[in-house]
């Protein structure tokens, strides 16, 4: 499929409305539920007199909407069409919330540096129940998906606090070199779905005006996803899991239940 094919070149692919209103709604549901309960790893990723960016982690088992979402949505068989994976598990969920007003940038950054899991066989879906602009879209640097890892920091003071310093390569300056580096991106509508590799470079702009940027974002392991453990905390973080997976091994575990399987 042409989607397919767009994945593996650019990291990244937008597969418009996969998703019935059904799918939207759960999402939607699932969301609200998560920002009227926060869990205690949420956490606010905007300066305090900027909006409110708000993200929390690893809450699927305790919202329904959201485990229905996950289970009963496509997400997890366009994840192992994408992937080209018998099997599909459940990594962790993830909420994206930019209220208005969010100038803030998200910046450039991938997302598997901090994980605790290694392997290509990955998709992570990012799921807006908000029509989203343009400008204020998740955007991507193409065939970045192919490396090399580039030091994570976090977002409001450009710390590494996973990976020590000089560990891994710096961000490039992207806009300095757009033949290089072409950048990415779609501005979806409820029921339109972005997919996109782990190891892929991405980043957003602010939210403005009146109007809310709400994602569900589900992240998905394939046939070749193994647990690599890490000597800081990851995020999200999953504490005592090295002692229940060993370094290397499939991760076969309660907390990542398998959510599609490849028809025989």
């Amino acid at each position: 499929m042409q989607i397919e094919g767009d994945f593996h070149r650019d990291g990244a692919v937008c597969v418009r409305q996969a998703f019935g209103r059904v799918h939207v709604a759960l999402a939607e549901a699932a969301i609200e539920a998560n920002l009227a309960a926060l869990s205690p790893r949420a956490k606010r990723a905007s300066a305090t007199d900027d909006g409110a960016f708000i993200e929390d982690f690893c809450n699927w088992d305790a919202i329904p909407t959201m485990e229905r979402f996950i289970r009963e949505s496509p997400a997890a068989e366009i994840a192992g069409e994408l992937t080209g994976s018998d099997t599909i598990r459940l990594y962790h969920d993830h909420l994206l919330v930019k209220e208005p007003g969010t100038a803030q940038r998200t910046p450039w950054h991938q997302d598997q540096p901090y994980y605790n899991v290694d392997g290509r066989q990955n998709a992570s879906l990012w799921f807006p129940v908000d029509p989203v602009d343009r400008s204020t879209t998740l955007e991507f640097i193409a065939g970045s998906h192919r490396g090399p890892w580039y030091l994570p920091r976090t977002f409001l003071d450009d710390r590494a606090k996973w990976f020590p310093e000089g560990t891994l390569a710096e961000m490039p300056d992207f806009a300095a070199d757009p033949d290089r580096w072409p950048v990415i991106g779609w501005a979806p509508e409820p029921g339109d779905a972005v997919f996109f590799n782990m190891l892929a470079v991405h980043g957003s702009g602010g939210v403005s005006g009146t109007h809310r940027r709400r994602v569900l974002s589900i992240r998905f392991l394939g046939d070749d996803m193994v647990h690599a453990p890490r000597p800081w905390t990851t995020s999200p973080p999953f504490p005592g899991l090295e002692s229940e997976i060993p370094a290397g091994a499939p991760m076969v575990h309660p907390r990542f239940p398998v959510v599609w399987t490849r028809p025989a």
